[in-house]
């Protein structure tokens, strides 16, 4: 078998001419190609109006192709790389305690799933509930306004990624093809085959809530513990000759304790009161950058319309989505975020009295709006002043010592990220409305009172005014600066009905957990920070991958392995 990448066609072509050209680029005759299998799909839209499907095949031929790649000179041919998951071991060492998964997001499922096919019997701790009832606590503060802070879009089981566009696709680096085994698992657990081979897959919400039932259900019949509703409040911590910790448990929100020397922090991005717990207890971590911004929504046909012209609706083609960057003129990059095409706007607050919005999609994309987040970077040096309002019990020489070494506190853009949501909940009428402001109104710095064309899918409202008291000025100047240049690249992006809600804050996580080339703490032995809360994923793709690498790296430790 051989693979043939980058093979162009145009968009309404038979599967006869996909034939065709394949033979015509392997130099052979009709006869001679014995099979040929789709192995990625994609598009090239930069031509408007004249979209063109480009294919990775594996093919057997009956004699050795010679290579043709006149007019298509990207055109390679080469092995077929083996893509099959190689375990590091499917018999866990006898008598050890049982490793402990902290997060069922797609970072701790993986993580999970793998263990338990490894023979490991893994212990998953889920704050939230199952999925089946953490949909209905969602859809309590989207319908009634009334908010679950232990059950919601951020937590419980499947984690941030089951409200969301479901995108399956990431730009980590991925030689050892794990990215192939979460989708591998993802379709045997009733994702849709297409995952397999196009090149911006997504499932959407309907289809995930499912699949993490049955991805839950092998863990169990693997041997493996799923424990909903329960949180981790503290570590078991021995002090070892070395001056570093060693784990030997978690303490749970009843007092009881769970023994382990191996534990995987698997939080995701919103797990606040357990990052501080980590800190308290000397867990080494760091601020990162993030960034901030608004939700954007447009008439997804208008965007259909500007990316693929008189090809938008072909079924292939499905709903257009776009990327975008500006860097501005204050130095500050703006760029378009967790795009949704055919898709809503979501409250996604963990915390009572703050509003946070998000995107989400279902695997149809058609609803009537196209959404984005438009965020603006910042920086850990930008956390300082929230962090001083944040936490006035700590003395004045903390902050001090924090500027004099040039290092931010770790917790300090958590302190930003929550007095923003603060603000948001305010300015939205303290009811969980979100703010909003049209597009032309923004650019204008006037309060918007009338919608346009555009209807914002925000629920349970919005609540219109101005959106400049919602973020730094910096950050409001940069974006207010980028929306007439994506206009330029997008026509209509800029368009005045357009609708801005405010505000998108959990981009990323605002820490890192660091870790090292061992997978574990770098200053507590046993412990495995990993996926998107500890600063090592973004987006499903990635942290599943993540959560399969920190698997194996439990794994290698437990059989002492190199």
């Amino acid at each position: 078998m051989l693979r043939l990448t980058d093979l162009i066609l145009p968009l309404n072509h038979t599967d006869a001419e996909l034939r065709a050209a394949t033979v015509a680029a392997l130099g052979i005759r009709d006869d001679q190609l014995l099979s040929l299998q789709v192995v990625r799909r994609g598009y090239d839209a930069r031509r408007h109006g004249d979209v063109r499907l480009i294919y990775a095949l594996d093919v057997d031929t009956g004699v050795p192709p010679t290579l043709r790649n006149k007019g298509q000179p990207s055109l390679r041919l080469g092995e077929v790389p083996n893509t099959d998951y190689q375990y590091v071991t499917r018999d866990a060492p006898v008598g050890m305690h049982r490793p402990v998964v902290i997060g069922m997001g797609p970072c701790g499922l993986f993580a999970g799933l793998v263990l338990a096919q490894m023979g490991f019997k893994p212990i998953i701790i889920e704050r939230g509930q199952a999925v089946k009832e953490r949909t209905a606590s969602t859809w309590g503060l989207w319908r009634q306004r009334v908010l679950t802070p232990e059950s919601n879009v951020q937590f419980g089981e499947g984690g941030a990624g089951t409200f969301s566009d479901g995108k399956l696709y990431s730009q980590v680096s991925d030689k050892f093809h794990h990215g192939r085994k979460v989708l591998t698992e993802f379709v045997e657990a009733g994702a849709p085959d297409e995952i397999l081979y196009v090149s911006k897959p997504h499932i959407g919400t309907f289809r995930l809530v499912t699949m993490v039932q049955n991805m839950r259900a092998k863990i169990i019949a693997l041997g493996g513990e799923v424990r909903f509703d329960t949180r981790v409040d503290d570590l078991l911590l021995e002090s070892l000759d070395d001056g570093q910790q060693q784990v030997r448990g978690v303490v749970l929100q009843d007092g009881s304790e769970i023994r382990t020397d191996h534990v995987v922090v698997a939080l995701g991005h919103s797990a606040r009161d357990t990052f501080d717990m980590l800190y308290r207890r000397g867990v080494y971590m760091e601020a990162k950058p993030f960034s901030v911004g608004f939700r954007i929504e447009h008439p997804q046909s208008m965007i259909d319309r500007a990316r693929f012209g008189a090809q938008a609706g072909h079924p292939l083609l499905g709903a257009a989505d776009y990327k975008l960057v500006h860097h501005a003129s204050n130095g500050r990059s703006v760029y378009s975020f967790c795009m949704c095409p055919g898709g809503t706007v979501v409250a996604a607050t963990s915390e009572p009295n703050r509003v946070v919005t998000n995107g989400m999609s279902q695997y149809s994309r058609n609803e009537r709006n196209a959404n984005a987040g438009i965020v603006c970077g910042i920086d850990p040096a930008d956390y300082l002043q929230a962090f001083k309002a944040d936490r006035p019990e700590l003395p004045s020489h903390v902050f001090d010592s924090v500027a004099g070494e040039q290092r931010v506190h770790p917790l300090a853009g958590i302190s930003l990220q929550r007095a923003l949501e603060s603000q948001a909940f305010t300015v939205g009428g303290g009811n969980y409305n979100a703010p909003a402001q049209l597009i032309g109104d923004f650019l204008r710095r006037q309060p918007s009172s009338v919608l346009g064309d555009v209807e914002p899918s925000y629920r349970p409202g919005v609540t219109l005014g101005s959106l400049d008291s919602t973020l730094p000025a910096y950050a409001i100047e940069a974006i207010r600066e980028s929306l007439p240049e994506f206009g330029r690249k997008i026509r209509g992006f800029d368009r005045a009905d357009g609708v801005l809600t405010g505000v998108e804050t959990r981009t990323s996580s605002p820490l890192r957990i660091t870790r090292g080339r061992d997978f574990q703490s770098l200053n507590v032995r046993g412990l495995f920070p990993a996926g998107e809360g500890a600063g090592y994923a973004g987006g499903i793709l990635s942290a599943g991958i993540d959560g399969i690498k920190v698997a194996e790296a439990i794994a290698r430790s437990a059989l002492h392995l190199a």
